[in-house]
């Protein structure tokens, strides 16, 4: 594994914080060799953190052999530059790490279009700040849009950029082709969300009984995956989604809007938690965090406490599930997927409501639409209009509102 030395320019973060960025570390292929904190409250703005600290990261640099130094924080060109030069390595922060990463994992045509786009959004406003120093090499911050991706000037990149981005519209035109097709046939779609690495793939097969590769590593799963299936001789499409870490970059989520837009028109969503993990409060937080940028708090959500099966006590287990109004699971051994199933299904029945209306005949059109989407109890053609006592569903209950008689 390459050897990195971590920096920060702040004291504040917290050991969930910094052991998420370890984890991001050993997922991209380094290992931390030591850690360097100035304590600031700004950034130095040439240094990052500051020039007397930069000259001691220089020295355990060479005394390291580390390759790399990577920042928790975001840098700016000119403190990338600064650094590279004072300790003739590479530097890189943790949106350039975690885009790393996702170069790695990216297996589709679209996830490796939406991942370059994400770079290169990245990299152009950098480019001015570290074209001095060639990239096209292999290692940690290195993978991505081609070989010579920081020898291009500012025009080449927004044309590519803009090439890149009419590959993703063609795609998403394909894609909402197929969501209008799911959407005409009345298909709901349950999107499985979650921290990364909580046991999501190993869901969506339990529950498609697909094989879907699901490995105990962070983005595991960055291309979506839907599979349709039947529940109660009714069909679903289940899709699993990309995994989130807290403050996911801005550049991932404007490159992945097309694939996240499945989980923002999903009719229900299942949050997957790994129960067992010490840092369960600060996981659910940074998903939350994700779910209020994507608009989705309205959307129906299940908590799914997922590995179950390594937690101590039944005592524990029963306070988890009180505390977070969840079900509990693991989606390894099958345990608690009836039960999940049967809430799944409670939350996608029609909550429907039981309505007297009174339809004007100049509006009698609606009447169809009540005998499609409704079930007539009571139905009078009287002198004022058309009585009708009716079980109303959910998506046309706006429609005949008007009409309800209290």
């Amino acid at each position: 594994m390459e050897k990195a030395i971590l920096i920060a320019a702040s004291n504040s973060f917290t050991e969930f914080q910094w052991n998420e960025f370890k984890e991001l570390v050993t997922t991209a292929g380094a290992e931390e060799v030591v850690r360097v904190v100035q304590d600031r409250s700004k950034p130095d703005p040439a240094y990052f953190i500051g020039y007397g600290k930069a000259q001691l990261l220089a020295e355990l640099v060479r005394d390291t052999g580390a390759g790399l130094v990577i920042a928790i924080q975001e840098l700016s060109p000119v403190q990338i530059r600064n650094l590279e030069n004072l300790t003739s390595v590479r530097v890189i922060d943790r949106t350039a790490l975690i885009l790393d990463i996702f170069a790695q994992r990216a297996l589709t045509k679209e996830g490796k279009i939406q991942v370059e786009l994400a770079q290169l959004n990245y990299l152009l406003p950098r480019i001015s700040g570290v074209s001095g120093y060639s990239r096209t090499g292999g290692g940690i911050g290195n993978r991505g849009p081609g070989e010579t991706k920081l020898e291009l000037d500012r025009r080449r990149i927004r044309d590519k950029i803009a090439d890149l981005r009419r590959e993703l519209a063609e795609i998403e035109k394909n894609r909402s082709i197929q969501r209008k097709q799911r959407e005409k046939n009345e298909i709901p779609t349950i999107a499985l969300i979650g921290y990364t690495n909580s046991g999501k793939s190993t869901l969506f097969n339990r529950l498609t009984e697909a094989a879907v590769p699901a490995n105990n590593r962070l983005f595991d799963t960055l291309d979506p995956i839907a599979r349709k299936i039947t529940l109660d001789n009714k069909s679903y499409i289940i899709l699993d989604t990309v995994g989130f870490v807290s403050d996911l970059p801005h550049q991932l989520v404007a490159a992945f809007k097309s694939t996240l837009e499945e989980t923002v028109r999903s009719s229900l969503l299942l949050h997957v938690m790994d129960c067992s993990n010490p840092n369960l409060e600060e996981q659910f937080q940074a998903v939350q965090q994700v779910i209020k940028e994507l608009k989705i708090e309205n959307t129906p959500i299940i908590n799914v406490l997922n590995k179950v099966d390594r937690l101590e006590s039944e005592h524990l287990l029963s306070r988890l599930v009180k505390e977070w109004s969840a079900v509990a699971i693991s989606a390894q051994s099958g345990f608690g997927i009836e039960v999940l199933i049967d809430l799944m299904m409670e939350e996608l029945t029609p909550k429907v409501k039981t309505c007297q209306l009174l339809i004007p005949y100049r509006d009698a059109g609606l009447l169809d639409l009540l005998h499609q989407k409704s079930r007539i109890l009571f139905k009078e053609y009287a002198a004022d209009g058309i009585r009708i006592t009716a079980e109303i569903e959910p998506q046309i209950y706006s429609k005949c509102e008007p009409f309800i008689q209290v």
